[in-house]
């Protein structure tokens, strides 16, 4: 679970760090705050505690690595991907680090002395990371999509909201919150990563990526999908995007010299995934990204 604190105390040390406000709202005098943004920096580390419960879903993105600890336990090793949920009770300190974010989630902080039935037995509950829950998931969404419309829900909506919740959080409890656990390890995804990023020119084949990994090639795509959010091929075209854009900040290196660079079949296939992935052109996005524009 990777996120900015917005409520509590501790420290933060970030490199190349960007955060992008996508929603926020606060109900209750802010007993309740929901706050749903994109987080991007290239390393950060973070010690902190905060009074509220919080319940985070990632939206969207991932991480290279994220690790999670409190109490001098490790509690996480892996990465980040969508559709993961995180409980960290209030007054719990957790000490986090992550390399290459790049996220989208939505934070949910809870007042513990809000007078709610449902709320009281999640002072009682652990730090839990990176599990699964559609109901929550649903939930969280929904408050999401709402204020996306534009419309700050009612506070009678936000308290049965939270309700539902506890309630379903405090459910989950018994079961130690279903996690994700059938991912690549650490140390096997570093090992398809590294090999992806030495033939990022190359017509990688997923049969390649799945020897690396030493699985058949339909249980290596299925933990992989597990472990990033995204299927080989998915991740595979975000990465030739992601370094087409450093290499797109240099306006002396030929647009199709870097589409062969990072093997597309043809500068029209860079502009068309480039374009489908970040919404622009690559011409446009030197226009508006490289120095001196």
């Amino acid at each position: 679970m990777s996120f900015r604190p917005l409520v509590g105390d501790g420290r933060i040390r970030a490199r190349e760090e960007q955060t992008v406000p996508l929603q926020s709202a606060s109900w209750i005098g802010s007993s309740v705050v929901f706050d749903s943004r994109r987080w991007v920096c290239q390393e950060a580390e973070l010690r902190w505690t905060a009074p509220h419960h919080l319940i985070v879903l990632t939206d969207g993105g991932s991480t290279s690595r994220t690790s999670i600890r409190t109490e001098g336990k490790a509690l996480y090793d892996g990465q980040d991907r969508p559709g993961v949920l995180t409980f960290v009770p209030a007054g719990a300190e957790r000490i986090g680090f992550y390399r290459d974010v790049d996220l989208c989630y939505s934070a949910l902080w809870i007042d513990p002395e809000l007078a709610l039935p449902a709320l009281e037995r999640l002072r009682d509950i652990p730090i839990l990371v990176n599990g699964s829950d559609a109901v929550i998931g649903t939930l969280l969404r929904s408050l999401c999509t709402e204020m996306s419309f534009g419309h700050r829900p009612d506070t009678v909506y936000v308290e049965h909201l939270v309700s539902l919740v506890g309630l379903r959080m405090a459910g989950l409890s018994g079961n130690r919150f279903p996690t994700q656990n059938r991912g690549l390890g650490r140390r096997t995804f570093e090992r398809v990563r590294d090999y992806i990023e030495a033939h990022i020119a190359s017509d990688i084949s997923l049969r390649e990526v799945a020897a690396i990994a030493g699985m058949p090639v339909d249980t290596f795509a299925r933990r992989f999908k597990e472990t990033t959010g995204r299927p080989p091929y998915a991740y595979i075209l975000e990465e030739r995007v992601r370094r087409a854009e450093l290499l797109l900040r240099d306006p002396s290196v030929a647009i199709g010299a870097i589409a062969f660079r990072l093997g597309f079949s043809s500068q029209s296939h860079l502009t068309t995934t480039f374009r489908r992935l970040k919404g622009i052109t690559p011409r446009t996005y030197r226009l508006h990204f490289s120095p001196g524009s």
